[in-house]
């Protein structure tokens, strides 16, 4: 699948940071990712941190699929309302999800810190109301996190106009968010997966995968075979093609990049991403150099050539809506793209195995507007079932769930 379009940001910063070579001999080891992403990255490297001897295979070139093309708005905020979900699943489940999220941008922090140069930084979230229609059910989730003690406050429309210069009939703010380059970390997580003693292999294509009850055989596509005791398929939106349903909904999103803007042009923006409650919704962030990334615009097109041929229309689009709010900033999408993402129908993820491959067959399926968050959560709680152990998330995260959504 082609899972992106014109020049990612990411991609065109980093240029391709390291090659690494194609698995060319039969092989073994303890645990297989497919798939060289930002999901495959933090699940490996989880892992590996706990003794196990991790093999990470590729088809693409590491980081170039999704992940490259990844706006990368670390929140604990789900594009589901806890509200929402607690009519679904329970508060209780509802707060655990939530909670979860908020403490992968700690741990997310922790690992950046340990990395160098990812461009983690810490941001503040104002999430506003689009129409005066949607005051009522924000304040209604903002009383449901306070109640759970998150950190998050209401802003009227004159404070929103006052601080952050643009109209808006009110809007939560919170403080806990981040952003980073998910390309870089991605790498950097490989790097010392290496170091660790674990294996990379790029254009290396998984063509049979074949549990039985102590491991799993792949057949790659150039007929070598490689023995483990647990597979996690961390192929993002390809991963579904080795379900029997479908899970998710695989839609396409838009996004462009301003050059270098100076800091007074950009007044809180700096540090706060903004996005709003109408779906699909507009949302923006800034970078660490002061470039302004703005995504949304999202639509249900699925194939890639009618998706490329869209990017240009979408980011001036989006640039028209920035300028409608603010009128006095110079937008100029200075590169633009678009990507295909999946979105589950509760906004959560599954992670764990499906019953079509058994116990040993794992899924990480971070899907929607909290992927890298997610893939944090998902790598403790594959681990936690790889080695046998419980997680709190395990129910709600699981397959299991597809009964009460269908």
């Amino acid at each position: 699948m082609d899972l992106k379009s014109g020049y990612p940001f990411w991609a065109v910063k980093n240029g391709l940071l390291k090659a690494y070579p194609p698995l060319a001999r039969d092989h073994q080891c303890d645990v297989v990712v497919i798939g060289g992403g930002i999901t495959g990255a933090l699940i490996a490297d989880e892992l590996s941190r706990h003794g196990h001897y991790v093999v990470v295979l590729e088809r693409r070139d590491v980081g170039w699929g999704s992940s490259a093309a990844s706006t990368a708005l670390l929140q604990y905020e789900i594009d589901t309302h806890m509200t929402e979900l607690a009519k679904l699943y329970g508060e209780a489940n509802a707060l655990l999800a939530y909670r979860a999220c908020a403490d992968a941008i700690r741990e997310l922090e922790s690992l950046a810190a340990g990395l160098g140069d990812v461009d983690f930084a810490h941001q503040q979230s104002l999430y506003y109301a689009s129409s005066e229609e949607d005051v009522a059910p924000l304040k209604e989730e903002l009383a449901l996190r306070q109640k759970h003690g998150f950190d998050a406050s209401w802003l009227d429309k004159e404070t929103i106009l006052a601080e952050y210069d643009f109209a808006a009939p009110g809007a939560i703010l919170t403080q806990l968010a981040a952003s980073i380059d998910p390309y870089r970390m991605a790498y950097q997580l490989f790097a010392r997966l290496v170091e660790r003693g674990g294996e990379v292999y790029d254009r290396t294509e998984m063509e049979t995968m074949a549990p039985d009850e102590e491991g799993v055989t792949l057949t790659l596509t150039n007929g070598t075979t490689l023995r483990c005791q647990h597979v996690v398929m961390a192929a993002g939106y390809e991963s579904q093609s080795w379900l029997p349903e479908s899970v998710a909904i695989n839609r396409s999103s838009y996004a462009f990049i301003t050059d270098p803007l100076s800091p007074k042009a950009l007044g809180k923006l700096r540090h706060t991403m903004v996005w709003e409650s109408a779906r699909p919704y507009l949302y923006l962030r800034t970078t660490c150099d002061g470039r302004l990334l703005v995504g949304g615009d999202d639509d249900d097109e699925d194939i890639p050539q009618r998706r490329d041929a869209r990017v240009e229309e979408k980011a001036q689009g989006l640039a028209s809506k920035v300028e409608a709010l603010w009128p006095k900033l110079d937008i100029n999408p200075t590169f633009s793209w678009g990507g295909t993402f999946a979105e589950t129908k509760d906004g959560l993820p599954f992670f764990g195995p499906h019953e079509a491959h058994g116990p040993r067959v794992h899924f990480a399926m971070a899907y929607g507007g909290n992927g890298i968050s997610y893939s944090m959560i998902g790598a403790k709680l594959l681990r936690a079932l790889i080695e046998g152990e419980e997680h709190p998330l395990a129910e709600l995260f699981s397959f299991k769930r597809l009964a009460k959504m269908n």
